[in-house]
């Protein structure tokens, strides 16, 4: 093997952990509060309620299940494009929805924070899970 080989191949691999990373440390957020709101049903549909969501018990269960189950499938590299995608809109909604007081402090942190994650799933979407997933197994 070249030189030129050696280096691509480490480069690719070194890039395919990096992309790993990447995918656990956003899969992580979506697991925890998907896992959150699937556990707490009522809290959350408590707190939906409070912010004026309609039918918060379900949109409790169908967020929870989107983000638990869309987190999953990022960390696993599954369906990766998609699920990116699918919780990228479901991110941009929620932030419209609940973090748009920029007069409090916490709440512009919290809209950048969102606005960040959005920014990596896009990433994320647009060029694929890496090596290191199912889909790139399946592929």
């Amino acid at each position: 093997m070249s030189n030129v080989s050696t280096a691509t191949a480490s480069s690719n691999a070194a890039g395919a952990a990096v992309v790993l990373v990447g995918r656990v440390l956003l899969s992580i957020l979506f697991i925890f509060a998907g896992f959150g709101k699937l556990t707490d049903i009522s809290g959350t549909a408590g707190w939906f309620g409070s912010i004026g969501l309609p039918l918060p018990v379900i949109a409790a269960v169908v967020i929870g299940l989107l983000e638990f189950f869309g987190g999953l499938a990022i960390l696993v590299g599954f369906k990766t494009r998609i699920a990116a995608i699918a919780i990228a809109v479901f991110t941009v909604a929620a932030t419209l929805i609940a973090h748009t007081n920029f007069a409090d402090q916490v709440q512009l942190l919290f809209f950048l924070k969102n606005v960040s994650i959005t920014g990596g799933l896009l990433v994320l979407a647009a060029f694929g899970p890496g090596a290191l997933s199912i889909d790139a197994r399946r592929g």
